[in-house]
């Protein structure tokens, strides 16, 4: 049984149940006043627009240099995908996996994951519920983990600086990958999971 059904709706921002006022239009939280819905309004379309906006920049993302090492008066760029190779001919293989998942696989991983995650709600394809949820779940648990690549260039980026021995400094590439990682948050944060029973209940409805 979904809440809803019950009688109850959950508030967003204290997570209390309150019992549905049908004589009142628009419902308030009894405990911190918040506006509540029984669904969030356009759930679908915000993540869907998020999801395609984080689509559109993960490219640029990949392709311009994230960073530039300054040294000796040379400069050299690197893309994400340029880092890994060079750590692995560096012999940093441990690192360059983590590089890797974290900037490559887990970005991949998100867009793909609440793109299904929206698809499969709005063509009411066949996917158990159990498995939906725990693929959302693990989309918000993973997502924090993505933005390892710009907490490591920030670091770098305050602590080298020493004129024209070495520096390093940040490229377009990081702006947009930070923004690709946000957009992904963002999105799963926009996406309703109580879509994926109302999706189950029409199913069984069909059925």
């Amino acid at each position: 049984m979904r809440a809803i059904d019950a009688g109850l709706l959950v508030c967003h921002e204290c997570h209390l149940l309150n019992p549905v006022q049908t004589e009142v239009a628009h419902q308030h939280c009894e405990r911190c006043g918040g506006l509540l819905h029984a669904r969030r309004p356009n759930s679908l379309a915000r993540t869907w627009a998020l999801l395609l906006t984080a689509a559109i920049l993960y490219i640029p993302a990949n392709l311009l240099p994230i960073m530039t090492v300054n040294s000796l008066g040379k400069g050299q760029s690197d893309t994400i995908m340029s880092g890994v190779i060079e750590l692995v001919h560096l012999g940093m293989l441990p690192i360059a996996a983590v590089v890797f998942i974290a900037s490559i696989l887990v970005p991949t991983f998100k867009l793909v994951g609440i793109a299904l995650l929206l698809y499969s709600v709005q063509r009411h394809q066949p996917m158990s519920p159990r498995q939906r949820i725990y693929m959302f779940r693990f989309i918000e648990w993973i997502g924090r983990w993505s933005m390892l690549d710009i907490f490591v260039i920030a670091i770098l980026v305050a602590l080298v600086r020493f004129g024209n021995l070495a520096s390093i400094e940040p490229g377009m590439g990081a702006v947009a990958f930070a923004s690709v990682v946000i957009l992904t948050m963002l999105a799963a944060l926009t996406f309703d999971p109580r879509l994926i029973w109302d999706n189950t209940e029409s199913e069984h409805d069909h059925e």
